[in-house]
C-alpha cells in the first residue's frame, strides 16, 4: 500500500490510521483490517520511521501502528519523535516483540505508547489478531469505545482524550505545599508508565515514604513492570504479596490478579492485604479498593495520585481519601495520553492540585517534615 490517503470515501468522523512497518505484507494486512471497519481508515502506510515522520509533517492522523524492528531508526527509538510529530496521535506498537511482559512492550509503554499488540506469526489465522487490533483502536477512539465485551483487567469506557501529545515537563510549575505524609498511593492506566517515569525521576534518594502503585497491566507484565519501576524510581520495587510489610524507601506494585490493600499492624506500621472482590470499575487490579483500604489505615497522612488513564477507576477511592483528610494530586490534561481517570477526579472538584507528572514528583519531594 502506498503512503497515500485511503481510496474509499471517509465520513467526517472516521479516524485516520498511519501504518509504519517494513513488511509490505504486514502493511497490506493491517490496512485491510482497518479499512474493513466503519470507524477507521488507513490513510498511509510506510516502511520506515523516517518516512512516518515525513508523512506526519503533511498529514494529521489519530493513531499510528508502529513496528519495532525496521531498517534505519527502530520503532522504539523513533517513538518519542513520532509522539511529538503526531500532535496528539496515539501510538500502538504492533510487533512480534510486543508480547505481554516483553522488554519491548514495557519500554514502549514507558516511552509513551498507548498500547501494544503482538504480531502473529506468518500463516497463523488472523481472526483473533483482527479482533484484538480493532478492540484496542476502539478503546483509544476519540468517539469512545463501541459497546463490546470487556475482558478482565480491561479498562472501562468513557475516555476523555487529551488534545495534545504527552509532553515532558520542563517548564517551571508552582507546586503545592503538601505538609507531612507517610505514604504515597498512585493509580495509572493508559499512558501511565510514561507519566510514572517522569514523576519518579523527581524523587531524590532521600525520599523515604513508601509508594504503592496500581497500574492497569496484565499479570504477565508485573515482574517486568516492577523491575522497570525499580530502575526509574532508584529504589527497590516488589510485586505485592499478601502480608508483605509496607517499608520505607520501597515501592510496591499491585499484582495482575488482585487489588492491593492495607492492614494496620499498630504503631504506624502496615502490611499488604490482597483483595479479590470485584471492583465497581471492572478492573483487576483496581485503584478504588487500594485508595479506600489505604485511607482507612493512613487517614490524613496519605497522598493519592491519579495519572493518565481511560475511564473512571479511582474516582470512588479518591472520595475515601478526601473524607479521611488525605491529599489528592492528578495529572493535567495536556500531559495525559488519556485524561479519563484524572479528568473525572478533577472535574468532580476532588483534586488538591492538577499538575504534570514531574511537578507532582517535585511536590512530593518538597514535603514538609513531620
Amino acid at each position: 500500500m502506498a503512503a497515500s490517503p485511503s481510496p474509499r470515501a471517509m465520513a467526517p468522523d472516521t479516524e485516520r490510521v498511519l501504518i509504519v512497518d517494513d513488511s509490505a505484507v504486514s502493511r497490506a494486512v493491517l490496512a485491510r483490517i482497518i479499512d474493513a471497519s466503519d470507524r477507521f481508515a488507513a490513510v498511509g502506510a510506510v516502511p520506515t520511521a523516517s518516512a512516518a515522520l515525513a508523512f506526519l509533517e503533511r498529514e494529521r492522523v489519530d493513531v499510528v501502528l508502529l513496528d519495532v524492528e525496521m531498517p534505519g531508526m527502530d520503532g522504539l527509538t523513533a517513538l518519542p519523535q513520532l509522539l511529538a510529530a503526531g500532535q496528539g496521535a496515539r501510538i500502538i506498537v504492533v510487533s512480534s516483540l510486543a508480547s505481554d511482559g516483553a522488554e519491548s512492550s514495557i519500554r514502549a509503554m514507558a516511552l509513551g505508547a498507548a498500547d501494544t499488540l503482538v504480531k502473529p506469526p506468518m500463516g497463523q489465522r488472523l481472526a483473533h489478531f483482527s479482533d484484538m487490533l480493532l478492540e484496542k483502536l476502539m478503546r483509544l477512539s476519540r468517539r469512545g469505545p463501541a459497546a463490546m465485551p470487556r475482558a478482565t483487567g480491561a479498562e472501562p469506557a468513557t475516555p476523555a482524550r487529551s488534545s495534545a501529545a504527552p509532553q515532558d515537563d520542563t517548564s517551571p510549575v508552582a507546586v503545592p505545599a503538601l505538609g507531612a505524609f507517610d505514604i504515597v498511593t498512585i493509580g495509572a492506566s493508559t499512558g501511565g508508565i510514561h507519566a510514572l517515569s517522569q514523576l519518579l525521576r523527581e524523587l531524590p534518594p532521600s525520599f523515604r515514604q513508601p509508594i504503592v502503585i496500581t497500574q492497569h497491566l496484565p499479570g504477565s507484565f508485573m515482574p517486568y513492570f516492577a523491575a522497570q519501576i525499580a530502575v526509574l524510581g532508584q529504589r527497590p520495587c516488589d510485586v505485592a504479596t499478601d502480608r508483605m510489610r509496607v517499608r520505607p524507601g520501597r515501592i510496591i506494585v499491585a499484582p495482575g490478579d488482585a487489588h492491593v490493600g492495607a492492614v494496620s499492624l499498630g504503631d504506624g506500621a502496615a502490611a499488604v492485604r490482597l483483595l479479590t472482590e470485584p471492583a465497581s470499575s471492572g478492573c483487576m487490579p483496581s485503584i478504588d479498593p487500594m485508595l479506600a483500604s489505604f485511607s482507612d489505615v493512613y487517614g490524613a497522612r496519605m497522598v493519592a495520585v491519579i495519572l493518565s488513564g481511560m475511564g473512571r477507576d479511582g474516582a470512588e477511592g479518591v472520595r475515601n481519601v478526601r473524607d479521611a483528610g488525605g491529599k489528592v494530586l492528578v495529572q493535567d490534561q495536556a500531559s495525559s495520553v488519556v485524561w479519563g481517570m484524572p479528568g473525572t477526579v478533577a472535574q468532580a472538584g476532588h483534586a488538591d492540585a492538577i499538575l504534570p507528572p514531574a511537578s507532582i514528583g517535585r511536590a512530593l519531594a518538597a514535603r514538609r517534615p513531620s
